[in-house]
């Protein structure tokens, strides 16, 4: 894929996120997928994916910066919602966060194969408690 491609297509996948698009997310996720240095399926991703939507069921990615490196791309995002149950080790309080997170991946065939993610645990529970 080329430099543009991969970014529109990043884009795609950040937009089926937003509306919490599941099913089609075989066109993105890699049958095997390194997950946080953890060997996985796409099915153990969607896991956690169905998992932050349930404990944050507004939440929200959005992309401040994408950088394409052949087959990686590293992106630095904001994360939004209101948790409704505990996120990212963090009990619910009715507050609601505005986190950074950086996420590094490897695409091979269109697909992610190795994605990794990075909190800002502490702003979320400086957020979260006030």
């Amino acid at each position: 894929m080329s430099d543009d491609a991969l970014r529109e297509w990043y884009f795609r996948y950040i937009s089926a996120l937003n509306a919490h698009e599941f099913d089609g997310m075989d066109a993105f996720i890699g049958d095997h997928v390194v997950l946080n240095g953890e060997p996985g399926t796409r099915e153990d991703v969607l896991a956690v994916q169905q998992q932050d939507v349930t404990a944050v069921p507004d939440l929200h990615w959005v992309v401040d910066e994408l950088l394409v490196d052949r087959d990686r791309l590293a992106v630095r995002l904001r994360n939004t919602g209101t948790p409704v149950r505990e996120w990212l080790g963090v009990a619910p309080a009715g507050a609601s966060f505005d986190i950074v997170e950086y996420a590094i991946y490897r695409i091979r065939d269109g697909r992610f194969v190795q994605m990794t993610a990075l909190h800002d645990g502490a702003g979320l529970r400086r957020q979260l408690a006030a």
